[in-house]
């Protein structure tokens, strides 16, 4: 392995890790092993008061069932005084600079340069502050907050995917890197690791462009060399945002729901890219695929639907050895190779399978809503071998003989079958359930 090339992954363990996230760590681990380099897995947590040791647990679960192990792990909060040196050695270099104002007065300010049409970029008014003010200040109770003085100079750099990239100084405003409780923000906690870690190669997305530009400056005022630099385009939902709040697929979800970490890797690995979405059966596979100059800059469009179409894609092609365990866990015990034949052309995840199991192998007890019609429906079931066509030919029967049909028809006979309004398909279930069961089902009693 090679330090030639070091990339991070610095999840703040506020919440757990969505697809968003995950593509981005996914993207790194690939760039990281195509390069035979080193990854980086570095806690964001200098915000204290939000950050939980169960989230930073939950991100390395879900990092690890993923197959994205990496080669060191870091905690920011583990390097307050390292940002305590750069901050005073910014302050000594005039780089850093103490501001008074409250967020009231900011938003005044923001507020008069928005109705003037001039973009909200700070004055600089603290550069102005005497001492006198200064300690007035200070007696009021007020404490400073502190800004970076950015140069008024043109910002450029490569970038791995957006291209020629370029910034003028002066249209930024100068940001905040300390808050008033003497806590680092995240544009310079960020810089001094990457440069007192050797990051070489910073992939993340494109909503950080921005704050690139102004990093660049904060490490070449630390003396640190600015790494190269890559921006993908955003993940979007079917045309929307990607929330967590509204699907956005959290690993654990996805995990609960019976998919399998190949399909998420090779679904993010390739959503966003020139390459077709297909199923890898490996992470080698994908590292040898890989190429960072393939992701394109237009938006992402992350599909559920499509990653369940891979999942199930895979799931029909694995032999019962290769999901025994996984069956086993979901607590789907005591089935054999025959069950899961039987099973799982019918389902597109695992959990789908304990539906399956419990309607056809745990007894149920029956939801009755019209006796006379169900006894009747029992005594029309097929004779002889069941299969496929077993069930069109009850319903034909039952149709025929009671005149019902739609809904009137159907849920009476779910009901009772299975006990649920909803589940798996009907057609697909009575075959595998054997005359026997339907018929005592049928009658109401547990089977």
């Amino acid at each position: 392995m090679s330090d030639a090339v070091k990339v991070r992954f610095a999840p703040s363990p506020t919440g757990y890790v969505h697809v968003g996230n995950v593509r981005t760590a996914l993207i790194n681990w690939l760039f990281a092993r195509k390069a035979g380099g080193h990854f980086l897995l570095r806690s964001d947590d200098t915000d204290q008061a939000r950050s939980k040791p169960e989230y930073e647990a939950g991100i390395q679960d879900d990092l690890q069932w993923l197959g994205l192990g990496w080669d060191s792990f870091a905690k920011q909060s583990d390097y307050f005084e390292a940002y305590a040196l750069a901050q005073q050695k910014l302050v000594a270099d005039g780089r850093l600079y103490a501001c008074y104002e409250t967020p009231e007065e900011l938003d005044i300010k923001r507020k008069m340069l928005s109705s003037r049409g001039l973009p909200p970029i700070y004055d600089r008014s603290a550069l102005k502050l005497t001492d006198a003010q200064k300690a007035d200040f200070e007696r009021e109770g007020r404490k400073p907050h502190w800004r970076f003085k950015l140069n008024h100079a043109p910002i450029e750099w490569q970038d791995m995917v957006r291209g020629a990239v370029k910034f003028e100084g002066q249209n930024l405003a100068d940001p905040v890197l300390v808050r008033e409780d003497g806590v680092p923000l995240f544009t310079l906690s960020t810089s001094v690791d990457d440069g007192t870690m050797g990051i070489t190669h910073i992939l993340r997305g494109e909503d950080h462009v921005s704050n690139t530009a102004i990093q660049v400056q904060i490490m070449e005022a630390l003396g640190y060399t600015p790494p190269v630099f890559g921006h993908t385009a955003l993940l979007q939902m079917k045309g929307g945002k990607l929330s967590k709040r509204e699907g956005g697929g959290d690993i654990r979800s996805l995990r609960a729901d019976g998919l399998f970490a190949m399909v998420v890797n090779s679904y993010l690995a390739k959503i966003g890219t020139s390459d077709a979405i297909a199923l890898y059966e490996s992470l080698d596979a994908l590292v040898e695929s890989f190429d960072i100059g393939k992701f394109g800059r237009s938006t992402a469009n992350y599909d559920p639907d499509e990653l369940q179409r891979l999942n199930e894609k895979l799931l029909h092609g694995l032999s019962f050895d290769a999901v025994s365990a996984q069956l086993d866990a979901l607590g789907v015990r005591g089935v054999d190779a025959d069950f899961w034949e039987q099973t799982r052309a019918n389902v597109s995840s695992l959990v789908q399978v304990k539906d399956w199991w419990e309607l056809l192998y745990q007894p149920i007890t029956p939801v009755i809503t019209d006796a006379g019609f169900t006894n009747q429906a029992a005594g029309l079931l097929p004779e002889g071998e069941w299969g496929e066509h077993s069930w069109s030919q009850f319903v034909d029967a039952v149709k025929a003989q009671t005149g019902r049909k739609g809904k009137e028809l159907f849920m009476p006979l779910r009901l009772a079958l299975t006990g649920r309004e909803d589940g798996p398909e009907l057609a697909k279930l009575f075959a595998l359930l054997g005359r026997e069961k339907a018929h005592k089902r049928l009658k109401g009693e547990a089977a």
